[in-house]
């Protein structure tokens, strides 16, 4: 089987050419072809964070928007408020390290609480990723609640850019800035070691969400492999996460048959016979 040579794709996963005697996925080869200049989109992050003043924060709970957090308040000195959109399935270690990480940086927690089973049921019984449609909604839900604050700014956990830029603009003009573009998980991990930030013991590449596991582990007995390679294969390109890291993280969970008998019982579902 074909892999890439720069980051985890193979032949299951994207489409693998071989340039000049070297297997390139067609992601890795757009990538190479157009490289960003990650300088300059630092530069640019750096110059937007000056204009931010106020600013609502995507705040999961996890490990990500948790340095978020704390760049923003103690790096930029953001008058932030702390968001979490709850959506029923949020794993209660995470509400805790939220409460706690916030009251450290004394910074306003405010927790909205939505029902997503509709989204949880389908990608369980289609075996598919619910993570494009769970991000989607929340982010639609946060920019109504910052427009109803008066704030133009969300920031959130990602360490990806929207391709050459830290931000994007969403309607109404609210602008959101992915605040951990091009930051390195080593990067990261030095930033939470300065925090009262506990790991949870999740499935699946998670520290705040219990439907993660279950969903991967569906997707995967059908289709063998992970819904998470994608992203997890930019950030290996991008030079963010080491390739090795990235293979464990692809793996097929083994979530426990209690755990995920309660979590199919919540949304009304029988576990699959196998």
């Amino acid at each position: 089987m074909l892999r890439c040579s720069l980051c985890i794709h193979d032949e299951r996963t994207g489409k693998i050419d071989v340039v000049d005697g070297v297997p390139l996925c067609r992601e890795c080869r757009d990538y190479l072809n157009h490289k960003p200049d990650k300088e300059r989109i630092k530069a640019e992050l750096e110059e937007l964070m000056k204009k931010v003043d106020r600013a609502i924060l995507a705040f999961s709970g996890g490990k990500d928007s948790t340095v978020a957090l704390y760049l923003a308040k103690e790096r930029y000195g953001v008058d932030v408020e702390a968001v979490m959109v709850d959506h029923g399935f949020m794993a209660k270690e995470a509400i805790e390290n939220a409460k706690r990480i916030a009251d450290h940086l004394g910074v306003p927690f405010t927790v909205l609480q939505y029902d997503y089973s509709d989204i949880f049921r389908e990608a369980l019984l289609k075996s598919q990723s619910p993570c494009k449609r769970c991000s989607s909604r929340t982010m639609k839900k946060l920019r109504k609640y910052a427009l109803k604050k008066g704030m133009k700014y969300i920031i959130t956990g990602h360490e990806l850019p929207f391709g050459h830029h830290p931000y994007r603009l969403m309607s109404g003009g609210v602008v959101q800035i992915r605040l951990l573009t091009l930051m390195t998980e080593k990067e990261r991990l030095s930033i939470l070691e300065k925090l009262p930030f506990e790991f949870p013991k999740l499935y699946g590449y998670t520290t705040n969400c219990l439907m993660l596991g279950p969903a991967l582990e569906r997707y995967y007995e059908k289709r063998g492999y992970s819904f998470e390679t994608r992203r997890i294969a930019a950030l290996v390109r991008y030079g963010l996460m080491d390739k090795e890291k990235a293979l464990k993280e692809v793996q097929k969970p083994k979530v426990p048959v209690e755990i995920k008998l309660k979590i199919y019982e919540r949304l009304g579902l029988s576990l699959p016979d196998r």
